[in-house]
């Protein structure tokens, strides 16, 4: 389990990356997701539509705050704090980096679990 919680963060992450690039292009990342849908004739087909994926970085106070998450919990990093900041959007690329590297290593999984923990509670 400690491994797939690894992969996912990391799969994210490099998600994230994506992200970054189309915010840097001045565009939106999406992917296609398939859904269900009823049609004029009543039948029930899949359709594939574009799904936005939100960005873990926010610009704010003169900078970017960038924010790891595991799905839609923010992962504390230092026990302390939740974001790191940055002064360009460009170097928020190095952060994710930094990110991938401690999920790699397992260096987050301490605040995954708490992070799993907390949404079963």
């Amino acid at each position: 389990p400690v491994i797939a919680r690894r992969d996912k963060l990391t799969t994210a992450i490099e998600e994230q990356g994506k992200v970054l690039a189309a915010a840097l292009a001045g565009n939106d990342y999406t992917v296609k997701v398939k859904r269900w849908q009823t049609n004029d004739a009543g039948e029930r087909t899949r359709v594939e539509h574009d799904k936005r994926v939100r960005a873990w970085f926010f610009e704010q106070d003169g900078g970017w705050y960038v924010q790891c998450r595991y799905g839609s919990r923010i992962l504390n990093i230092n026990g302390k704090s939740n974001a790191v900041f940055v002064d360009k959007l460009e170097d928020v690329a190095a952060v994710l980096e930094a990110f991938k590297k401690a999920a790699e290593t397992g260096e987050l999984d301490k605040a995954i679990a708490l992070a799993t923990k907390a949404r079963s509670s």
